[in-house]
């Protein structure tokens, strides 16, 4: 995997950061501690006290969704 994507992420950040996907007004009750994880890696942003998914983030979910499969299959 590139390094570039490569993060450490806990179970709480990976959810927050699928849920991140769907719209802001749909979105579940997310962890705050999460959240504030993922915007200081880059991976998520807050605009208008609401957050959203970055380009970033979106290429560590893809490259990351492949690498909890292997860990589900192991």
């Amino acid at each position: 995997m590139n390094e570039e994507f490569d993060y450490d992420l806990t179970p709480s950040q990976w959810e927050a950061l699928k849920a991140l996907r769907t719209p802001a007004a749909k979105l579940p009750r997310l962890s705050r501690f999460a959240i504030d994880g993922l915007v200081a890696l880059g991976l998520a942003v807050i605009h208008d006290d609401m957050p959203a998914i970055t380009a970033k983030g979106r290429k560590v979910l893809i490259r990351g969704s492949s690498l909890l499969l292997q860990d589900l299959a192991a």
